[in-house]
């Protein structure tokens, strides 16, 4: 960001923050999951579909393969006959045995802790290894970037950009370290309440309310 817009959008983060903070709760991810390995894959399976129906599919890939080594040996088709109902179930199939058998060969059966071990994985980003590291190992390295961040940086022009990279780096210019796991989940939470692309009612946004008092 230029000097100028990163003047304007940290006046425009410095309006809308207390809002954001007193009314959106959520301070977690919206997946189910019990341990850093469940976390992992249901982060993997959230790639361009909604956290409701990946917890939907979970439930059913942890009863019959509760552990690494259960899904390391799991048939591929097996694998995506269960999260068939979550986008590119295929190529998640792949990524997930993939990753399973890496965890159980190479990490010793442990989820890593740190991004770069994490993005060797097959299907592990950025994004996924903020929301394990956040979530998991209570590291706060960065904002995990997913549609409603984008369309929230976007709608109160806090980024100008539409590479999540490039998003991140500009919201952690505007909050400081200690609350980027808070903003990013109250963020989430405003985006499925009052930020969604369709339905959206500006006039019962209380973030554009605090901007236009």
């Amino acid at each position: 960001m230029d000097r100028f817009h990163v003047e304007e959008a940290a006046h425009t983060w410095a309006q809308i923050w207390p809002i954001l903070n007193k009314t959106y709760k959520r301070t977690a991810t919206f997946l189910d999951y019990r341990n850093p390995w469940e976390l992992l894959i249901a982060v993997i399976l959230s790639a361009q579909t909604t956290d409701e129906g990946v917890n939907k599919v979970t439930k059913e890939l942890w009863k019959k393969y509760p552990k690494p080594a259960d899904l390391a040996k799991a048939p591929i088709a097996d694998i995506a006959k269960i999260i068939h109902r979550v986008g590119y179930y295929n190529a998640k199939a792949r990524y997930i045995k993939k990753t399973a058998q890496m965890i159980v060969g190479e990490f010793k059966g442990k989820i890593p802790d740190t991004e770069e071990a994490l993005r060797t994985l097959p299907g592990v980003g950025r994004k996924t290894a903020v929301v394990v590291l956040s979530n998991a190992f209570k590291r706060d390295v960065g904002i995990a970037v997913d549609t409603h961040v984008i369309r929230f940086a976007h709608r109160f022009k806090l980024s100008k950009s539409k590479n999540p990279d490039i998003i991140e780096r500009d919201l952690k210019e505007l909050i400081p370290q200690k609350y980027w796991k808070r903003a990013a989940y109250a963020i989430k939470e405003y985006g499925r309440k009052e930020g969604r692309a369709r339905g959206y009612k500006e006039g019962e946004d209380p973030l554009v309310y605090a901007l236009n008092k």
